[in-house]
């Protein structure tokens, strides 16, 4: 991905604004509740008309349905909007990664030329706040937003009737022949690490280099961050370029082994599934959805 001067600009005055490393602000009920009135001020936005949640519906488990972000002025983002589900306890931030500090995320949509497109002067100007203290109050909100009480979680705590038999041959399949759990483990099914499916190769080249961008290593070629799993059938389309409409072309995408490439995972791998198999597995996936709360 080529970024724009203008979008370096505004990354070299989020440096300024949150130095790497700074400690994090403590999450007070005040601050969580003037983040979430932030996320969903227009003001954020250039001309007034998109606010984060513009790109990060609720009903939408905090995602927008899009491939790609409308933003200020017309203007197309570059990668999907990723779900805000559970992120708090993310080591990085963004599809590559780039960001590891949850308050400078927050801040990094609001300069982007292509998102809201406020400079450092006039967010600070709208809000009568240093631009530092908008980006820990959205990340304490943000870091409310979460999913719990699925059947799924209701299984793995012991009730044996919260999934039907088709959703537990789902549960079978993730963790063993279909093979997602290597990628998508733990509490929020994610590694939060990054991986070279082959979604970004396309007409004999990666079309964007993802977390290459970030390590300049080459085995990133492509690379995306895992997204979580959690309220996956609320937040199609999916893959960093939105791509795939449907949990069902995700499960096929897999169960071909991805797009080849010289840098694909070696975890991508074709697989043997049948009609009933992958079935049981979008069962399984659609029943990771429970509820999403936010705020205190």
């Amino acid at each position: 991905m080529k970024w724009t001067v203008s979008f370096i600009a505004a990354l070299s005055a989020l440096l300024l604004v949150l130095p790497l490393g700074a400690l994090r602000p403590p999450q007070t009920s005040d601050r969580v509740a003037l983040g979430r009135k932030l996320f969903f001020e227009p003001r954020l936005s250039d001309d007034g008309s998109l606010s984060c949640s513009n790109c990060h519906i609720p009903d939408r488990a905090f995602s927008d349905g899009r491939a790609k972000p409308l933003g200020v002025h017309g203007l197309v983002g570059d990668r999907n909007s990723p779900a805000l589900i559970n992120v708090g306890s993310n080591a990085s931030f963004f599809w590559d990664g780039r960001e590891s500090d949850l308050e400078r995320q927050t801040l990094a949509p609001i300069f982007n030329p292509k998102e809201l497109g406020l400079n450092l002067g006039e967010l600070e100007r709208r809000t009568g706040m240093p631009a530092a203290e908008v980006g820990a109050s959205l990340a304490s909100y943000v870091r409310t937003i979460r999913s719990s009480g699925s059947p799924v979680d209701r299984y793995l705590a012991g009730d044996t009737t919260a999934l039907n038999a088709t959703e537990r041959d789902g549960l079978q399949l993730f963790r063993g022949r279909a093979q997602c759990v290597e990628c998508h483990a733990g509490p929020d099914f994610t590694d939060d690490r990054f991986h070279n499916t082959g979604v970004a190769f396309k007409d004999g080249r990666i079309a964007d280099d993802g977390r290459f961008t970030v390590s300049r290593k080459n085995e990133d070629r492509g690379a995306f961050k895992t997204p979580t799993l959690r309220e996956v059938a609320r937040t199609a389309p999916y893959m960093h370029d939105g791509s795939i409409a449907t949990l069902e072309e995700v499960v096929e995408f897999y169960v071909q082994g991805g797009r080849r490439n010289s840098g694909l995972d070696p975890r991508m791998r074709p697989l043997t599934l049948n009609a009933d198999d992958k079935r049981a597995l979008i069962a399984f996936l659609k029943a990771l959805s429970g509820t999403v709360t936010e705020g205190f």
